[in-house]
């Protein structure tokens, strides 16, 4: 296959690319490079906005057979200081990308979505089935992508929006790994303060009504993430129309968990104080993956501790 992958020089774009050049696709990436990295690229790299609709066409013009949609912004928080950008990038990117697909009759996509399109879990493990509720720019800018994405379907385009819970873990033997200009993630924050390359940890809380006081969370690996898109890219191409896919471990782990975690594969301590609850943050949130397991065929093989494994092999080799 030749598969365009938008975001190909990010975190999970870069292992996905890196997993499809090694079975042997023809990869083109698709970045603007303003927070992904050109080291990571796999494949052929285009400079490009995905909100450039006539870049896009001009280049799925020469011929594709499906895309995997990464390019988009991904910080909750920034989504609540600037909701404009979010809108503009990941809805507006969204549909300049399916108006481009259309126009050069590329036939699928498979999309990188979140869990936070869900919101406030009524229940969980959490299917798809779940209320999508965003409570902040950045999960319901992903809603209207997705909605952007089933619009195509009318012109027939075959569609699986991927919804994410937390991706963890890296490819150390690849040099491919998790590198953000501003981190906000649990366990490279952690890392970070055990090895002494960051403050202390900050614990959002250990009121909270769990085993152990502490927020509750679906810790994916990276490179089963990887494996999952794969496979949906396979069925898509082979006839599958597609549907929403959860992705997760489909297991809830809590904050201290994570830590005595990284304490167990360091043998470091991690620095780290108790501070307020964030607004909106939810008690646990975990992943319902049977859709997955059955649609696809799939289902986690990595534990947590593979991936602060990874996470950390990869912090001390780290190339970008």
């Amino acid at each position: 296959m030749r598969v365009l992958v938008t975001g190909g020089a990010g975190y999970i774009g870069s292992i996905c690319a890196r997993e499809l050049v090694l079975g042997g696709a023809d990869v083109v990436v698709w970045d603007d490079l303003s927070t992904g990295h050109r080291e990571a690229v796999s494949g052929e790299l285009v400079i490009g906005d995905i909100r450039d609709h006539e870049g896009l066409a001009s280049l799925l013009r020469s011929g594709f057979d499906a895309v995997l949609h990464f390019a988009g912004k991904a910080l909750v928080g920034e989504s609540i200081e600037n909701p404009e950008l979010y809108y503009d990038v990941n809805a507006g990117g969204t549909g300049a990308l399916v108006h481009a697909m259309v126009d050069a009759g590329t036939p699928c996509v498979v999309f990188s979505s979140t869990c936070a399109t869900y919101g406030e879990p009524k229940r969980v493990p959490v299917d798809e089935a779940h209320v999508q509720a965003p409570t902040s720019p950045y999960g319901d800018s992903k809603l209207l992508a997705e909605r952007l994405l089933d619009a195509g379907r009318g012109a027939g385009i075959r569609v699986c929006p991927m919804r994410y819970f937390n991706a963890v873990g890296a490819w150390p033997e690849q040099d491919l790994g998790e590198s953000h200009a501003v981190e906000t993630h649990l366990i490279p924050l952690a890392i970070g303060a055990a090895l002494g390359n960051r403050p202390p940890l900050v614990v959002n809380g250990d009121d909270w009504n769990t085993e152990d006081g502490t927020c509750v969370r679906d810790y994916i690996h990276v490179r089963d993430l990887a494996d999952a898109h794969l496979r949906a890219l396979s069925q898509l191409h082979n006839g599958w129309r597609g549907e929403p896919v959860n992705l997760g471990a489909g297991v809830g782990t809590s904050v201290r968990e994570v830590l005595a975690t990284v304490e167990r594969v360091t043998g470091l301590p991690v620095p780290h104080r108790v501070g307020p609850r964030r607004k909106g943050d939810p008690r646990e949130l975990f992943a319902d993956v049977s859709r997955a397991a059955g649609t696809l065929d799939w289902k986690p093989r990595r534990t947590i501790e593979d991936a602060v494994r990874d996470a950390v092999a990869w912090e001390h080799g780290r190339k970008y």
